[in-house]
């Protein structure tokens, strides 16, 4: 099983020209990383901590220039939890900016494809996939390396035709927004 690190190292050696891909199917990650940023998003404040988050963001721009095609596709239930909330506005909004593709797939608005692993995953490079494993609080437990990337390459690729790219989705739903739903 693949512990953070290891994961990490897994999606840094992508290959020039090359892609990351990442599923991400339950409603709630209860990651370290976010560095308390859910925490201050519910409380209301302004914007995640950008001392921490910039480095993310120039990794994923760094990666951009060498080549590297980051992107994902985000299952959406509505209605949106506190925590997809917070995923969209101070996570995608910010990633895709700066060169991880996002992509909404909304089960309001269209069907899972068929045949998807039951499960979130990473594809790296088209050829090696990542089965994660999280607890049922969202807590990552590890990974595991899949033998045959075949129907991973096949699920990514019917994601991604499902999908609508995160902007256009979320321009589309200010009533998940935040300062909107304050207002309201």
């Amino acid at each position: 099983m693949l512990d953070e690190k290891q994961l990490g190292e897994l999606l840094m050696g992508a290959r020039a020209g090359g892609s990351v891909f990442r599923w991400e199917g339950l409603r709630r990650y209860m990651v370290s990383s976010d560095g308390g940023d859910y925490e201050r998003y519910v409380q209301g404040l302004p914007g995640p901590t950008m001392t921490r988050k910039q480095g993310w963001l120039d990794l994923l721009r760094g990666e951009s220039a060498r080549g590297v095609h980051w992107h994902r596709v985000r299952l959406i239930q509505p209605p949106l939890s506190d925590y997809e909330r917070y995923a969209c506005e101070w996570g995608y909004a910010y990633n895709t900016a700066a060169g991880d593709e996002c992509r909404i797939l909304d089960l309001s608005a269209a069907a899972l494809p068929a045949d998807l692993p039951a499960h979130d995953f990473w594809l790296v490079d088209g050829t090696t996939a990542a089965r994660m494993h999280y607890d049922d609080v969202g807590r990552y437990l590890g990974a595991d390396l899949a033998g045959d990337a075949g129907p991973y390459l096949r699920a990514r690729d019917a994601l991604w035709a499902a999908a609508e790219p995160f902007y256009s989705w979320w321009d589309r739903h200010p009533e998940h927004h935040r300062a909107t739903r304050k207002a309201a």
